[in-house]
C-alpha cells in the first residue's frame, strides 16, 4: 500500500511539473505598427533566427493595443511609438512600460487637402491634425514653427488647441484619430500628420509635404520611436539581442536607402 501510494504521489508530481509552463527565452514576439517598424523588423529577422530565436512580428493598426498586449505579457517588446506617448500612456494607467532604446524618428508632416499650399490658405480653413496628447501637441508646434498659429509659452508636449493664443486666419482646427487623417485629407485644407500613417498612404514627406520637421526641428529630438519592454524583462538577453540587431548599420542602411525622408536614424 504504501509503495502504491509512493507511485502515486511521484506520478502527480510529474504530471504537475509536465504541465507548468515554462518561458521560451528564445522565443521573440514583437508588436510593431505595419510601417515602418514592421517592415525593420523584418529586415533583422533573419539575423535574430540566425541566433536561434524564433521570431513573431504582430502587426498593429492603432496605438493602444500594442501597449496592452505587452502589458499583459503576449508581447517581448513593442515597437511603434515614441517616448513622450508612452510617458503619458504609464502615466493614465499607472503602468511601468520601458523605453530602452531610440531607433528612429519620423517627421511629421502637413499634408495639402483642398488647400495646396500655406500662401493659399483662407480665413477659416479647416487644418486636421492628431487627437492623442503628445501627438497633437506635436502637429501644434510644427503649425507654429511655419506661421500658421502662435501657443502659449512654454506650453510644449502639453500643448492642445486651447493653447492657440494667436490665430490670424482663424483656422478651424480638427482633432481626428491619428489613423484617420490620411482617409479625410479630401475633406479638410490642410492635415498634419504622422510620419507612419503618411507612409501606408503613399505620401512621401520630402515630395507631398507642404512642410516637415527637420533634423534639428523640437519634434525629432523629442519625439524618436522607441522600443518598449516590461520593466521584468528589460535587461534579458533577447530583449538585448534584439537592440543589438536593431542599432546596426544594416538597419541604418535600410533606412536611408528606403524611406526618402519618411523615416530618419536615430542612432
Amino acid at each position: 500500500m504504501k509503495k502504491l501510494i509512493s507511485l502515486v504521489v511521484i506520478s502527480l508530481t510529474i504530471i504537475g511539473c509536465s504541465s507548468t509552463p515554462k518561458t521560451d527565452d528564445k522565443t521573440l514576439v514583437i508588436g510593431a505598427s505595419i510601417t515602418p517598424h514592421a517592415q525593420i523588423l523584418s529586415v533583422i529577422k533573419p539575423d535574430l533566427e540566425a541566433k536561434g530565436y524564433t521570431v513573431e512580428i504582430k502587426e498593429f493598426t492603432d496605438y493602444v493595443q500594442p501597449n496592452v498586449a505587452l502589458q499583459d505579457k503576449s508581447l517581448d517588446a513593442n515597437y511603434f511609438q515614441h517616448q513622450p506617448y508612452l510617458d503619458e500612456f504609464n502615466k493614465e494607467r499607472n503602468w511601468d512600460l520601458q523605453g530602452v532604446a531610440v531607433i528612429h524618428y519620423e517627421p511629421f508632416g502637413i499634408y495639402p487637402g483642398k488647400t495646396r499650399s500655406l500662401s493659399e490658405l483662407s480665413d477659416g480653413a479647416k487644418v486636421s491634425v492628431p487627437n492623442d496628447t503628445t501627438n497633437e501637441a506635436r502637429a501644434l508646434l510644427l503649425l507654429e514653427a511655419n506661421g500658421l498659429i502662435k501657443l502659449k509659452e512654454n506650453i510644449g508636449l502639453k500643448a492642445t488647441k486651447q493653447d492657440i493664443i494667436e490665430n490670424p486666419k482663424n483656422l478651424d482646427i480638427i482633432e481626428l484619430e491619428a489613423a484617420q487623417l490620411t482617409k479625410s485629407l479630401a475633406d479638410v485644407d490642410l492635415a498634419v500628420i504622422n510620419g507612419n500613417y503618411a507612409m501606408q498612404a503613399k505620401l512621401s514627406v520630402e515630395k507631398d509635404a507642404i512642410a516637415f520637421e527637420d533634423i534639428e526641428s523640437f519634434g525629432s529630438k523629442t519625439y524618436g520611436n522607441v522600443v518598449a519592454v516590461r520593466s521584468d524583462n528589460k535587461d534579458s538577453q533577447k530583449i538585448k539581442d534584439l537592440l543589438e540587431a536593431l542599432q546596426s548599420q544594416k538597419v541604418k542602411d535600410y533606412i536611408q536607402k528606403t524611406y526618402e525622408g519618411g523615416v530618419q536614424p536615430s542612432f
